[in-house]
């Protein structure tokens, strides 16, 4: 009984882990993150790099979150760390909400065109309180 769970178990997870891989790979195409991140930088000639980093670190965090690897000692590498998980979430919301334009078009529906550079930067400021507040505060 205990190898077919074992079989089922891991039968489940590769399928888990394939469709979930398979929704993150759809939304960085979608959006096309890739494209608009070596647009900005002008840097086409690099997007081969862009790529390979991009699929280099979700493996390399997968393997360090399933084998539990910790890092002691080492407190200086955290800011620069999320620093970069911090760039990531901003190209990803950046690109979501360049595809969708939902700035413009709230921004036009509210009559507050003349303000949508406060709308933007109440969003941010929002956002870095309430995660500011959740990391120091909440998780206590």
């Amino acid at each position: 009984m205990s190898v077919l769970n074992g079989a089922i178990s891991i039968v489940l997870g590769i399928a888990g882990g394939i469709a979930v891989g398979s929704g993150v790979i759809a939304l960085i195409l979608v959006l096309d993150m890739i494209p608009r991140l070596a647009q900005v930088t002008q840097s086409y000639d690099k997007t081969h790099w862009y790529e390979g980093a991009l699929i280099g670190g979700s493996l390399l965090g997968t393997v360090a979150d399933f084998w539990h690897w910790k890092l002691h000692g080492v407190m200086l590498l955290s800011p620069i760390v999320g620093m970069f998980c911090g760039v990531f979430i901003g190209l990803l919301a950046a690109a979501l909400t360049e595809v969708l334009n939902v700035l413009p078009i709230l921004a036009k529906r509210l009559g507050m065109r003349s303000y949508l550079f406060g709308l933007l930067l109440a969003m941010i400021l929002g956002k870095m309180t309430g995660s500011l507040f959740d990391f120091f505060i909440y998780r206590r």
